[in-house]
């Protein structure tokens, strides 16, 4: 019987404590769990917010953090669930990015904080204390890590600049103003 790892026994309390704050978020936007709008609610919030269609945006928010939060937790195709969730979380940062850095003032501080530590584990992987080392890493192979973060970056980046652009078209022309 060997002795445990401290190193998997951390990447099993990030993974774990990370998914659970994930999930619980996401929770929030699809179920209307723990005081969440659920999902009309964040349909309306993400149309305020110019995510645009809202509830399609509201079902890709709540799922990315949900489930990839959940799978963060279990360590189970680790590589797109912290794909999953960073991408989530970019969109977070994308709403936040105005009001600076600091959460106090609104800014990005923590779905930027959230978005790489689940990129770092996504990348890392799981550990020993894991559904992905019992099942012989099925789902957390090398070619999986850079699918699931090409796949999220070019999605992530094409709802945040849909979102921008249709900012810009929403803004009156300042010069004539």
């Amino acid at each position: 019987m060997g002795h445990p790892n401290r190193r998997d026994l951390g990447l099993l309390v990030l993974r774990v404590g990370t998914g659970a704050v994930l999930a619980a978020h996401g929770t929030q936007k699809l179920l209307g769990w723990f005081g969440g709008g659920g999902i009309e609610g964040t349909t309306q919030a993400m149309e305020a917010m110019g995510f645009r269609p809202g509830r399609q945006s509201a079902v890709a928010a709540g799922l990315g953090e949900a489930g990839g939060g959940a799978l963060l937790a279990l360590g189970l195709a680790t590589p797109a669930a912290g794909a999953a969730a960073a991408g989530a979380m970019a969109g977070a940062v994308s709403v936040h990015a105005p009001a600076g850095f600091f959460a106090q003032g609104g800014g990005y501080e923590y779905p930027a904080f959230l978005g790489f530590v689940a990129a770092a584990i996504g990348v890392t992987g799981a550990g020993r204390y894991s559904v992905d080392h019992a099942s012989g890493h099925v789902l957390d192979r090398p070619w999986v890590v850079a699918v699931a973060f090409l796949g999220t970056a070019l999605a992530a980046a094409a709802v945040v600049g849909r979102r921008a652009e249709g900012q810009a078209a929403d803004e009156p022309d300042q010069e004539f103003g």
